[in-house]
């Protein structure tokens, strides 16, 4: 694993801490489709929340890598997940982004346009 695989696994764990802490119980990490990975699938009442995980050196930088094609990509990835597994398909879905940037709390960004 290199250096820049380490910290996005890392980014991602700090991101599942904050949504447990925030009362949301974690369903898939890493879940990979042909259309791409979601970092993060999680629910939190009657609501399914598919969540981008970016990881930078500071909050700006994670911002600025959030892209309507990853966007799009984990909308596409989110239909086969559901599909795969109908029992949740009564839930509301969501997209969310949490930003990790060194030494800062995570940023939950939720309802991203897709």
């Amino acid at each position: 694993m290199n250096a820049t695989e380490y910290k996005g696994h890392f980014g991602e764990i700090f991101a599942i801490l904050l949504l447990i802490i925030k009362g949301y119980k974690i369903l898939d990490r890493r879940y990979k489709t042909v259309c791409g990975e979601i970092d993060i699938i999680a629910r939190k009442r009657n609501v399914i929340v598919f969540v981008e995980v970016k990881s930078r050196k500071d909050m700006g930088k994670c911002y600025n890598a959030i892209t309507q094609r990853q966007l799009n990509r984990i909308q596409r990835s989110s239909e086969i997940f559901l599909n795969q597994h109908h029992q949740l398909g009564k839930y509301f879905r969501r997209y969310d982004v949490i930003l990790v940037a060194n030494w800062r709390i995570p940023l939950h960004i939720e309802n991203v346009s897709v």
